[in-house]
């Protein structure tokens, strides 16, 4: 039988048997979950040192274990952990790859790792990305046999992709395999792409640890964080065991542990429908979502739902509580018919009891905060567009340059212009004329996965500025409210950033001083912890965090908006903005001003879809599933949720 286990997730606490096949730790966010894990190996390393033996360690890469190796590291500089009883293996390779390559994980580990730690260099085990063909059976059975030499894997990293592999173990993977090479499936190929920046450069092969190599580890920790993990993480801890899903193979090891955090947990059983597996302490947030996942399920409008439907579905116990199902369908439906307005700045000379913004003051300042130069129009562009038309001060602030996200040949054909207007107007000077040749040249001369030297980021730089000052000014702005921050972190020239400074978040609390704001809209994407929307959420909540003291933020109100890619689910809706026709198309116009983006953006993502089509789908697909929810039917809904401090 399954174990019963209590567990106290934020607001809400249950007591459930669990669906979970392995055991899983639930974390508030990717930053204590890897200091969890990191303070489990460092004990593992000191144990192993007080008995005069080194440890054997398995480590990956990719975002999800850089939090724990930067706590090593922090640990290594503060708290005297040493590395020198430290043997290490890495998972896997990419086929072929020279080790200096930036996107190689030889490159990788001592960026995050090896070169702030004391290991000894012979200790370090990362598979060559530059053997023949010829030669790569051989040298995987050396690696294995290494690997045995030195007593086996004590302590192993994982990951998990989309696909559910494991290392580069895709679906398919046999339960013994050992290293070898692999061919990539083409999903993992496309989540590749913005490392190496073209799909062309994402290499077709890598060298692997195999299913049965990781299995020997005495002790696995599985990392997951972010949405974009939430499904195939219920796939892997849930499912049954399957080479389609190599992960669930985790499930037969003795000692493998999965840690999460809660972005990365809204899939499994226990978080998404957890009145299914046991029993619930009801808060209204969990009755609404429970109220709408059954109307969804059964397809019926909220106010339609019967005391039969409830007690057929495990949710009897809100009928007890509340006599009938009638009673429960008024109080989730009013709470949804409250959660929409047409004034996203709050309605003046209005009761604003029910209505999710404040009708004081009736002028507000707004500031809404884009992490790349077109998220403020894709994802919020309606609301944009209503704030500017009710004439309220709003201002957008462009985080950052965006510069990665232009074509190459885009920005030769901008140098091509600036040459021939100057070549025509004689107005181009010596330090110019420097400039534009040095950005040609190294374009002319650039290799596939090459990072873009500084006058070429600059100009592409310059591409996105009048792209995003187009869009800003066709909702209505002028130049006078329209920032660009160009945060220090993501000016590298390629798609590994710095990690966030103090000086980002100066930058941003400066420009929140200088306006004093009492709305601020932010992109709230908790995908990839190291990815740019969550670095630029980051700044801002430490920007917040600044400025608590001062008392014009004590009526300052910070509202999440989602991006291309995603919505909020219904339940978590606290605001939703409904958009005619006529404003959806003006959001659509606003969209077309990004023409970098157009068409075939550098990082598309997984959806062959147009930025503006995604965001009409999604803006159609909230609005059809309010009018499916017995709502009021609108053409498109733009959806919010306030965070609050």
């Amino acid at each position: 039988m399954s174990p019963t286990i209590t567990t106290n997730e934020g607001h809400l606490k249950y007591q459930f048997r669990s669906l979970e096949k392995l055991p899983v730790k639930i974390w508030e966010d990717s930053v204590a979950a890897s200091a969890h894990v990191a303070k489990s190996i460092a004990l593992a390393i000191r144990q192993k040192q007080q008995e005069g033996e080194h440890i054997v360690l398995g480590l990956a890469t990719g975002s999800s274990p850089i939090g724990v190796y930067k706590e090593l590291v922090r640990m290594h500089r503060e708290e005297a952990l040493s590395f020198a009883n430290v043997i290490t293996f890495n998972l896997d390779e990419y086929f072929p790859m020279p080790p200096n390559a930036q996107q190689s994980y030889v490159r990788f580990m001592h960026e995050y790792l090896f070169d702030h730690v004391d290991i000894p260099p012979k200790n370090i085990n990362i598979p060559d990305g530059t053997i023949s063909m010829e030669e790569a059976e051989a040298y995987c059975e050396a690696y294995e046999k290494k690997i045995k030499l030195v007593g086996g894997i004590d302590i192993q990293l994982l990951g998990i992709g989309r696909t559910g592999h494991i290392g580069f173990n895709e679906p398919g993977s046999w339960q013994d395999s050992q290293t070898r090479l692999v061919r990539l499936d083409n999903m993992t190929r496309t989540d590749a792409i913005k490392d190496f920046l073209k799909a062309d450069a994402v290499p077709y092969r890598a060298i692997t640890m195999g299913i049965g190599s990781i299995m020997q580890a005495r002790t696995i920790y599985l990392l997951a964080w972010g949405h974009h993990k939430a499904a195939i993480l219920r796939k892997a801890v849930e499912g049954a065991v399957s080479s389609s899903v190599p992960a669930t193979f985790l499930q037969k090891h003795p000692n493998a542990k999965v840690v999460v955090d809660k972005a990365a947990s809204v899939e499994l059983s226990r978080i998404k429908t957890p009145w299914n597996v046991g029993m619930c302490e009801w808060d209204d947030e969990l009755i609404s979502k429970a109220v709408i996942w059954l109307s969804q399920k059964l397809q019926k409008p909220i106010l339609k739902l019967t005391d039969n439907d409830y007690n057929d579905n495990n949710l009897s116990e809100l009928i007890i509580e509340y006599t009938t199902s009638y009673d429960l369908n008024i109080k989730v439906h009013n709470r949804l018919q409250h959660t929409i307005t047409g004034w996203p700045g709050g309605k003046p000379n209005v009761d604003d009891s029910r209505r999710p913004e404040r009708a004081q003051p009736a002028k507000k300042k707004v500031i809404i905060f884009s992490p790349h130069p077109d998220d403020d129009v894709i994802s919020m562009g309606g609301t944009f567009l209503r704030l500017v038309e009710q004439g309220h001060e709003v201002h957008v602030a462009y985080q950052t340059s965006g510069n990665i996200a232009v074509h190459d040949y885009d920005a030769g054909r901008f140098i091509e212009f600036m040459r021939e207007f100057g070549a025509s107007s004689d107005i181009l000077k010596d330090d110019a004329e420097q400039f534009i040749s040095k950005a040609e040249q190294s374009l002319r001369k650039k290799t596939l996965g090459q990072p873009d030297i500084p006058a070429v980021r600059k100009i592409k730089g310059i591409i996105r500025r009048g792209e995003a000052r187009a869009g800003a000014r066709l909702c209505g702005l002028s130049d006078d409210k329209i920032h660009f921050l160009d945060l220090p972190f993501y000016e590298t020239g390629s798609t590994r950033k710095k990690p966030l400074s103090k000086k980002d978040i100066n930058i941003i609390a400066a420009l929140m001083e200088d306006i004093q704001p009492h709305q601020v809209f932010a992109a709230g994407d908790l995908a990839d912890p190291h990815g740019t929307h969550r670095v630029c959420l980051n700044a801002i909540f430490g920007a917040f965090n600044q400025l608590k003291e001062k008392d014009w933020m004590k009526n300052c109100w910070l509202w999440l908006y989602r991006g291309a890619w995603h919505e909020w689910p219904i339940h978590e809706i606290e605001m939703a903005v409904p958009l005619s026709p006529a404003e959806l198309y003006k959001k659509r116009r606003a969209i077309f001003m990004h023409q970098s983006q157009k068409d075939t953006p550098p990082f598309p993502g997984d959806d062959e879809r147009e930025f503006w089509q995604r965001a009409e789908d999604r803006n159609r697909g909230t609005a059809a599933s309010y009018r499916a929810l017995g709502l009021a039917e609108y053409e498109a809904i733009e959806a919010f949720r306030r965070w609050k401090f």
